[in-house]
């Protein structure tokens, strides 16, 4: 099985889609990626997803990636006496650590931490921003506000302060509890919630100890302003735009995409643009024209992979939701347009062997006719600096490490091959052109472009480019190594 693609898509499980029948289905139409969120559900419930994810890769016999997605600190008012309160613009609300239950006029909010950071004139933001207030004066146990845009607020709605940094850590207990068992279990991506500093993503690759691969969610401002730090420590990044939407102006929030985006490529790592991509098809089978267009935006910037969120995990059509994207993947990437697009915003520093490798592969890729770009590697980052180039050619990755496989199924163009350890160069080219001809991108009379690095299995020693043909006995006659 190969995708028609490059782009990957994330698909999200949940209530809707939690038997193998389901799974496999969406699979099929087309998820590369499967996103477990750890916010919902008991880590039972997650981890039988899981043994389905991969009964689904061995009946298949493809690599699909499994990301887990923390929950991070979740900061939420206390409880009403009647449940609820209405809040009129103009009027002051009080925000305390005082836990007796809520009226108009006050309200438990029972993290110290957030007292500690306001100033007057800062923002919270409650119920996804839906009530918004003006901090007046505060203290370590109090917030007075005014009201700037009213509403309902209700039991332990949640609650996002935008113009601050929080002294908070990025992990939780929960989150510290699920990272453990995401890793036991063999994730292979980790999402971390609420980075606001790097120091948030290097705590938690040192809990990781290499088990999975650290993504880092950008959903605050302080993320987007230190995004060069956060993005040189992570190993991928998600476009977060729902709390990003409540805690930034929405108008902000497609430039912020563009230029996430256009960073992340730019360092050869993944990608993801994430939420309400498809909203209506929650309820509908039939997204909107706008989501579409959302859909295509996204990977007219060259995003790594699309996400679905409740659409697959709580909707109606889940496995409709993942093929409207594929087929809105396939249409925008046979658009002549795009390679225009993609190919204008290649902008890469080259500054090592590897880089002059890769771009040098892709140009001989795209200028003879060569089928695909083969890279055997270890780790995968010789693949990621050819997926950084966007070549018009398919690239084949060719590793014996399985996390390796399983993390580049999130990388952009990638298809991923399972092959032995191997000692000498013509046996890796040999193996590639296998994995060609076995997936359809070669016939036997075609070539294709073989990167490795000598000596063998060592991270970081790419140093060979061949155009190979793709016929074994060519390769053995032309090669006596």
């Amino acid at each position: 099985m190969r995708r028609l693609r490059n782009v990957k898509i994330v698909a999200t499980l949940g209530p809707a889609s939690s038997d193998y029948a389901t799974i496999r289905a969406l699979f099929e139409a087309g998820a590369d990626v499967f996103r477990l969120n750890m916010s919902h559900g008991t880590q039972a419930d997650q981890r039988a997803r899981r043994d389905i994810i991969r009964q689904v890769e061995e009946d298949t016999g493809r690599p699909i990636a499994i990301l887990a997605d923390l929950q991070g600190p979740k900061l939420r008012v206390g409880v009403f006496a009647n449940g609820a309160a209405d809040l009129d613009e103009g009027n002051p609300f009080r925000f305390d650590l005082d836990p007796t239950e809520g009226d108009g006029h006050r309200v438990n909010l029972p993290h110290p931490e957030i007292f500690a950071a306001l100033t007057p004139g800062a923002r919270l933001l409650v119920n996804d921003g839906k009530i918004r207030l003006r901090v007046e004066t505060c203290g370590p146990d109090f917030a007075n506000c005014t009201v700037t845009t009213g509403g309902t607020i209700s039991n332990r709605k949640g609650v996002n302060v935008p113009d601050v940094l929080l002294p908070l850590a990025a992990l939780s207990e929960k989150d510290r509890s699920d990272l453990e068992f995401a890793c036991e279990m063999g994730v292979d991506w980790l999402a971390l919630s609420f980075v606001q500093r790097p120091e948030d993503v290097t705590e938690a690759r040192r809990l990781t100890r290499g088990r999975a691969a650290i993504l880092s969610k950008i959903e605050k401002p302080a993320a987007v302003e230190a995004f060069a730090e956060i993005l040189a420590v992570s190993d991928g990044i998600m476009v977060a735009r729902g709390d990003l939407g409540v805690e930034c102006p929405v108008h902000s929030v497609p430039p912020i995409q563009k230029r996430l985006v256009r960073a992340a490529r730019a360092a050869a790592k993944p990608v993801i643009v994430a939420t309400q991509m498809l909203e209506s098809m929650i309820e509908s089978p039939m997204p909107t024209r706008a989501e579409v267009s959302d859909v295509a935006t996204a990977i007219y910037e060259g995003a790594d992979a699309v996400m679905l969120s409740a659409e697959s995990a709580a909707g109606r059509y889940p496995v409709e939701a993942v093929a409207t994207m594929d087929a809105v993947a396939m249409s925008v990437e046979n658009d002549p347009t795009y390679r225009e697009v993609i190919e204008a915003s290649r902008k890469a520093k080259r500054t090592t062997v590897a880089d002059a490798i890769v771009a040098a592969a892709r140009e001989i890729a795209e200028t003879t006719d060569i089928k695909a770009i083969c890279c055997y590697t270890q780790t995968g980052g010789t693949v990621s600096l050819v997926a950084r180039e966007r070549p018009r050619v398919p690239i084949i990755a060719l590793s014996p490490v399985s996390l390796t496989l399983h993390k580049l199924c999130l990388t952009w163009g990638v298809h991923t091959v399972r092959c032995e350890e191997v000692e000498r160069f013509k046996m890796a080219v040999v193996n590639a052109a296998r994995a060609a001809r076995e997936f359809g991108f070669a016939d036997v009379d075609d070539k294709i472009v073989v990167t490795a690095g000598v000596p063998f299995n060592v991270q970081g020693t790419t140093n060979i480019l061949r155009v190979a043909p793709c016929d074994e006995r060519l390769i053995f006659s032309t090669d006596p190594e």
